[in-house]
């Protein structure tokens, strides 16, 4: 039975009062607000007023008159009650908006107003960074660690199979002992510097022992030039010594099939070398006296060929006597 007086109370109580009454309020209708409001708007717009009137308090009844008839011109009736409260809101800063003092919240909250503008710009930034990151990470990461790979790699058998290579190949083609101690000991040397990390040393090694290689594998004959327009030989004096008078045939080397050669010479006035497919080889002074005696005889240098370089044999076997230097320029 407890239950059934609890309800009935309730709905008695509910039965007390309609469901339109309500409870007396403290709070100004939205109405007489807004009045209010409006009073000191027009307070503010007619600044003129405001500063003759409240500048003396026994006028304030004045200017709640005037207050009255500029709302009357406009046909509104505007009670008197509300007409003070304006006046009083207005010098008590009611219903005035007040900035908030800077700091860092107000910062903050101008900068989330304004996102719309900069917004954009940080979002592609973010994606430029993330992108960048991305491939940073993902990309050149895993692109450095091969690179370290391969180069161990190389390093701890790549270079070394190709020196032993290059050696047996040089093995095989030579005809002369002296290439393959030569080979020997350009290897031993490149797999030191593989041992020791030195990539520039192991690559060098191979480079020097390709280089033994092709040139075992060189054959071509070297003659003296004899066609128009080109020297067959110059003489210089060097800067080293004015009394002396050093004497060079031009050359190329042609091989079988006619074609001519560029290859590595070192000119002895520079220091420097050079490819050439020309060059000046120094001879003496009856060798070039007698190359030039037959180029004058008809135009023509029959005795041409001043040495032979055959397959397997690193060097030049000369016809002529030579005195062994070279230039690339005169």
């Amino acid at each position: 039975m407890a239950p059934k007086t609890k309800i009935a109370a309730k709905d008695s109580r509910s039965l007390d009062r309609a469901p339109s009454d309500k409870a007396p309020s403290d709070k100004a209708p939205l109405d007489d607000v807004m009045l209010a409001m409006d009073v000191v708007d027009t307070l503010r717009h007619r600044q003129g007023l405001v500063d003759r009137e409240l500048g003396e308090a026994d006028r304030a009844d004045q200017l709640i008159s005037r207050l009255r008839k500029i709302y009357a011109d406009q046909g509104i009736e505007v009670p008197d009650r509300i007409l003070q409260e304006g006046v009083e809101g207005l010098t008590q800063s009611r219903f005035e908006y007040t900035p908030p003092a800077a700091g860092l919240a107000t910062s903050a909250a101008k900068l989330y107003v304004s996102r719309g503008k900069w917004g954009r710009w940080v979002t592609g930034l973010v994606v430029v960074v993330a992108l960048g990151l991305g491939g940073y990470q993902f990309g050149y990461v895993p692109w450095v660690a091969a690179q370290k790979s391969e180069l161990a790699n190389q390093l701890a058998s790549g270079l070394p199979a190709r020196m032993d290579e290059l050696r047996e190949a040089i093995f095989v083609d030579t005809k002369q002992q002296s290439a393959v101690r030569q080979a020997d000991a350009i290897r031993e040397r490149g797999k030191i510097s593989a041992r020791e990390g030195d990539l520039a040393g192991a690559r060098k090694a191979v480079a020097d022992l390709r280089e033994i290689r092709d040139k075992l594998r060189q054959e071509y004959s070297l003659r003296v030039v004899n066609r128009d327009g080109v020297d067959s030989g110059v003489w210089t004096i060097p800067a080293a010594n004015n009394a002396a008078t050093n004497f060079y045939v031009i050359v190329e080397a042609i091989t079988a099939d006619n074609k001519a050669l560029s290859l590595p010479i070192a000119n002895e006035e520079t220091g420097e070398v050079e490819n050439v497919s020309l060059w000046g080889l120094r001879v003496s002074e009856a060798v070039f006296n007698n190359v030039r005696a037959d180029k004058a005889d008809d135009g023509i240098i029959q005795q041409n060929i001043i040495g032979l370089k055959q397959y397997g044999f690193l060097e030049v076997d000369y016809v002529a006597p030579v005195l062994g230097g070279t230039i690339t320029r005169w």
